[in-house]
């Protein structure tokens, strides 16, 4: 049974693919069950497709009803689960648009799990290059253990073993941070 703390906030898991299916929004739900299974907290989960073409607009102002709320529902996100394609070795231009129209200190001390998946092993270090440093700047409380995929890894119906046990550890980390943040509250 999940503690009671865990049951409150609100947890955003965010998946910047523009299609579905997606490994990475697969990666992302099974984050977000386990978060549920494991520890008693759910999260809601939308994706670029969800904001729809409006979310290209240049400015803010521009992006039509959809896309603004996917920006407000990050923005009022208590805990957010991010989940990023790799394409040529960084995350695709659209989703940094995304983080691009968020307002500087919106997601200060917002507890974030980072997950990403790509083609193979050597995309790997965009966790750690592009993605930890990028909610870095938003002074996001990223969790010690960021999770990286390869498509092998997300092959079947079933995640790879080694992949499972890396989601567990982050997974828990980021509970266990969701519980401090609340039991400070």
């Amino acid at each position: 049974m999940a503690e009671p703390a865990l049951r409150k906030g609100h947890v955003l898991a965010f998946c910047g693919s523009s299609w579905r299916p997606a490994r990475p929004r697969r990666l992302v739900e099974a984050a977000v069950q386990n978060l549920r299974a494991a520890h008693g907290v759910d999260a809601d989960l939308f994706d670029l497709v969800d904001a729809g073409p409006g979310i290209a607009a240049f400015r803010r102002e521009e992006m039509d009803r959809p896309a603004r709320a996917l920006l407000e529902r990050i923005e009022s996100a208590s805990a957010l689960i991010i989940g990023c394609p790799v394409f040529q070795g960084g995350y695709p231009g659209l989703f940094k648009h995304v983080f691009d129209q968020i307002p500087e200190g919106a997601l200060r001390d917002v507890p974030v799990l980072l997950t990403a998946c790509g083609g193979g092993l050597r995309h790997a270090l965009i966790v750690e290059h592009h993605l930890r440093p990028l909610f870095g700047y938003f002074e996001a409380m990223t969790v010690p253990t960021a999770v990286y995929a390869c498509a092998t890894e997300l092959e079947g119906k079933t995640l790879a073993p080694s992949l499972e046990q890396r989601l567990d550890v982050a997974v828990a980390q980021f509970a266990a941070l969701l519980r401090e943040r609340r039991s400070a509250a």
